[in-house]
C-alpha cells in the first residue's frame, strides 16, 4: 500500500486559477503549503477562522486521518458566534448560491437531490424556511448530502417543534457534518 496520500486543494486566493481545476498534492505538500493558501482552501468547508487555524497549526500530519481528527475535534463544539458567522454563508435549503465559488459548487452538489423544477417541493421548502426563520431568526440548516427532499422536509417539520436551545445544538452538529464532508472534497484520501 502506498504511503502517499493525494490531496486536492483549490487555491481560492489566486483568482486566475479556475476553481474547477484542483491541484493534486502529496500529504507533505499539505503540510508545507503556505498558510494563506491552505486557509483559502479550507475556508469553503466552513468559514470559521479558529477551525481553520487549528487544522493549520496542527501540521505536520503523518496521515490524512489525523487531518480529519483535528478538524472533528476543532468543530466539537462550534461557539454560538462561530455558528452565526457560518450560517451567513449558507443559502436556504432549496436555494442555490450564485457565482462560481468553491463554496457555491459544494453547496449545489450537496443539494443536488432537490430539483428546482419540482414546484411542490420548492413551495414546501419555501414555506418551511419562512416558518423556521420566523421561529428561530436564522436559516434552516441541514446536511443535505445523502438526504432525499422528503427526508429534508420531514426534518424541517420535526425541528420546527424544537425549543431554541435544542435547535442551536442541532445546527452546530449539522455545521460540523457539513464541514467534515466538505473537507473530504478538499482532502482526497
Amino acid at each position: 500500500m502506498r504511503n502517499l496520500v493525494f490531496i486536492r486543494i483549490a487555491y481560492a486566493v489566486d483568482a486566475s486559477i479556475n476553481r474547477k481545476d484542483q491541484l493534486a498534492m502529496l500529504l507533505n505538500e499539505f503540510n508545507e503549503t503556505p498558510e494563506i493558501n491552505l486557509a483559502a482552501a479550507l475556508r469553503p468547508c466552513i468559514d470559521v477562522e479558529r477551525w481553520i487555524q487549528e487544522i493549520i497549526d496542527a501540521r505536520p500530519y503523518a496521515a490524512v486521518e489525523e487531518i480529519f481528527k483535528t478538524a472533528n475535534d476543532a468543530a466539537a463544539p462550534f461557539t454560538a458566534e462561530e455558528v452565526n458567522s457560518a450560517l451567513a454563508h449558507h443559502p436556504r435549503i432549496g436555494e442555490r448560491l450564485s457565482g462560481a465559488s468553491t463554496e457555491a459548487a459544494l453547496s449545489s452538489a450537496e443539494q443536488s437531490t432537490i430539483d428546482p423544477a419540482d414546484t411542490m417541493t420548492a413551495a414546501a421548502l419555501r414555506s418551511g424556511n419562512v416558518a423556521y426563520e420566523e421561529k428561530f431568526g436564522q436559516v434552516f440548516l441541514i446536511r443535505a448530502l445523502g438526504r432525499s427532499p422528503e427526508e429534508i422536509l420531514s426534518a424541517l417539520h420535526e425541528r420546527l417543534e424544537n425549543p431554541p436551545h435544542t435547535e442551536r445544538l442541532i445546527i452546530a452538529e449539522q455545521l460540523r457534518e457539513i464541514a467534515l464532508l466538505r473537507l473530504k472534497a478538499v482532502v482526497n484520501a
